[in-house]
């Protein structure tokens, strides 16, 4: 199929970008039931200070007990059908009690909060969906696909197979994860990567869907199905993660049944007690229910899932797929972290990093040019990065002939009359022994000393130079790094499978001095459990399928997204999907912050209840502030938690390894 080259010049007007859907206040079931009872409870107020019949304000305010009291009121049944005690139930018979005893009114300011922070609570949950559906709504809903006979057809983006060529207009929405095939332009991709200027992208450069294409027009090749790309595996996984529960609300709900049940005896002790010493039924019971009321869990309940999901929410819209509550909480308490080498540190592909040549015969440039010339016609990682280091210097590289591959030991062709060889340092046993032959033997073995592939070019038999191959370090990663010993206060661990002295030189560079090579999967996953017998929460960041092991013996596992296995991704309990290191210490310290919130949550909730119950017991708390008192606390929990859903977050936990 033939593919345009062109690039499109016609200044577009570029479209802002897809506004996520916020879900408002009153389209909630929850927060229409709320106001009704509160305007019904207004009203009821306002009758009774008016002098109005009692019929009058007795009716509104029973009104709205059912309005902001049906749903609690439901949900508390249904729990006690399956023989557990719910909080919901418990405010709802505290509510009638108020009434029966002739306190209707504060009843009905019990009912009015207890419903708004439950409508509270169901709007917070809704706007945490909403960041999980305005990743899906990024990817527009069709894509232009070129066919082989270079016709373009619109079909649904669901329809977009692996390989097709698809058309992507100045201004428009990238449909697929894809490899740019033609065409240049500038790529909003701050929705994916976060980050805030758009990027160069031409041919061989990768593109994710959702982003927004510039003025320039691109054809790519899809890489991933829909279901498939970034942005679902994004909505996917956060969706999953917040159907689970940390340890801690796993806690919590083991003991909340018990606590429910151990604060209904009491209650009815402190209702029993006083009429035994003589106090009236009306003024004991009002106690009891009071104290029923604060010291109901609601809170301490509130207290956890909130900012552990908000967290998880944050994370995911800024490329860290994290699978659980559970993980969010580990990631908190991660004392060390392991990084592997190969794909993670550093890309995983080779880059050239010098040229030997002998004195007065070649210089590194021609060297360079022979051997990427002879090294054109292959696919081996190594001729890639050949090529490409004489492109990026403007060689000009000239045809070939006769090529040959060596499988283990290298290619030759015939370039410009002479036969180029290019292979592993094996070719200098072939060659006539001699000065030139020592000087290149000493060139390797100072080249993988500094931890190198050295690859020897020959011409015509004899010695034209030696060249330097290095895999590409990550850009980030230095900084990433010196961010995650800021952070965790430890200095990182490098293990991987590469001789010593590749380890070394990567290691020199990013700034790690535990160093632990040449290891198998076996062996890696025996330093992490050495690790962890120290008591260290160990995070282990790899890639490939021989780092999974060592991700699942790890405290946490993070996968690197972008060229990470299927097995690794399945295994980790965190995707990075940018590939972009410096999330990793970012990550940590959010989850840190969340639990940070989470335990400032139980404090608060613990205090509340703590000064109410006493003052109660005490004192004599009036049920009106009881009941502000307890549904404050909550209101106040719940608003807490979702702090972590602001973008600021995110900015406050890259600053914190700085």
């Amino acid at each position: 199929m033939a593919v345009p080259t062109r690039t499109s010049t016609v200044a577009t007007a570029v479209p802002a970008p897809v506004a996520v859907r916020r879900t408002k206040l009153l389209s909630l079931s929850e927060t229409r039931w709320a106001a009704t009872a509160v305007a019904l409870s207004g009203a009821g107020a306002a009758a009774q200070l008016a002098g109005g019949p009692d019929w009058l304000w007795w009716s509104l305010y029973l009104a709205c007990y059912a309005a902001g009291g049906r749903a609690p009121a439901a949900a508390g049944l249904r729990a006690l059908r399956e023989k557990t005690l719910d909080v919901d139930l418990l405010m709802v018979a505290a509510a009638l009690g108020a009434a029966a005893i002739g306190q209707v009114g504060d009843g009905a300011l019990l009912i009015v909060i207890f419903a708004t922070s439950g409508a509270l609570e169901a709007f917070a949950s809704a706007r945490t969906e909403d960041s999980v559906r305005g990743l899906l709504d990024l990817a527009p809903d069709t894509a232009t696909r070129v066919t082989e006979s270079d016709e373009e057809e619109t079909i649904a983006v669901a329809d977009l197979e692996v390989g097709d060529t698809v058309l992507v207009r100045p201004g428009e929405r990238i449909p697929a994860d894809a490899t740019v095939v033609s065409g240049g332009s500038e790529v909003d991709q701050a929705t994916i990567t976060g980050e805030p200027l758009p990027v160069d992208r031409s041919a061989g450069d990768e593109v994710f869907a959702g982003t927004l294409n510039g003025t320039g027009s691109l054809w790519i090749r899809v890489d991933r199905r829909a279901r498939d790309s970034v942005v679902a595996r994004i909505a996917s996984l956060v969706e999953e993660a917040s159907r689970t529960k940390a340890r801690t609300q796993l806690f919590i709900e083991k003991i909340e049944q018990r606590y429910s049940v151990t604060m209904v005896g009491a209650t009815l002790v402190i209702f029993v007690v006083p009429l035994v010493f003589g106090e009236t039924a009306q003024r004991a019971l009002l106690r009891a229910m009071t104290f029923m009321i604060v010291a109901s869990p609601c809170a301490v309940v509130l207290a956890t899932m909130p900012p552990l999901l908000a967290a998880i929410a944050t994370a995911g819209r800024h490329g860290v797929l994290v699978k659980s509550a559970v993980v969010m909480e580990k990631l908190g308490t991660t004392d060390v972290i392991a990084f592997d080498k190969t794909g993670t540190l550093t890309r995983g592909t080779p880059e050239l990093a010098g040229i030997w040549c002998p004195i007065d015969t070649f210089d590194a440039d021609e060297v360079l040019r022979l051997a990427a010339a002879a090294e054109r016609p292959s696919e081996h990682p190594l001729a890639a990065a050949i090529v490409r280091a004489a492109r990026a210097r403007g060689l000009d590289l000239p045809s070939v002939s006769d090529f040959v591959a060596h499988p283990g030991r290298g290619v030759s062709a015939r370039v410009e009359g002479h036969r180029i060889a290019v292979g592993s340092p094996a070719a200098l046993e072939n060659v006539e022994p001699g000065p030139v032959v020592e000087a290149a033997a000493a060139a390797i073995a100072t080249m993988q000393a500094g931890g190198h592939t050295a690859v020897v070019v020959t011409r015509d038999r004899r010695p034209a130079g030696v060249l330097a191959l290095a895999d590409e370090m990550r850009p980030e990663a230095a900084v990433a790094v010196d961010a995650a010993r800021r952070l965790t206060g430890t200095i990182p661990v490098l293990l991987t499978g590469d001789n010593r002295a590749a380890a070394d030189r990567v290691a020199v560079r990013v700034g790690i001095t535990d160093i632990r090579a040449g290891l198998l999967p076996a062996d890696k996953v025996a330093a992490v459990r050495q690790l962890r017998a120290a008591g260290a929460g160990v995070a282990v960041v790899g890639d490939g399928i021989n780092d999974a092991p060592a991700l699942a013996a790890a405290h946490v596992g993070i996968a690197m997204g972008g060229a990470g296995s299927d097995l690794t991704l399945r295994t980790a309990d965190a995707v990075i999907v940018r590939d972009d290191l410096t999330t990793v210490p970012t990550v940590i310290a959010l989850a840190r912050r969340a639990r940070r919130v989470v335990a400032a949550n139980l404090v608060i909730a613990a205090s509340f209840i703590v000064v109410l119950v006493v003052w109660d017991l005490v004192g004599t708390l009036p049920l009106p502030l009881g009941v502000a008192g307890h549904e404050g606390s909550t209101i106040i929990v719940g608003l807490n938690g979702l702090r972590l859903l602001r973008s600021a977050a995110w900015r406050r936990a890259a600053d914190a390894g700085r």
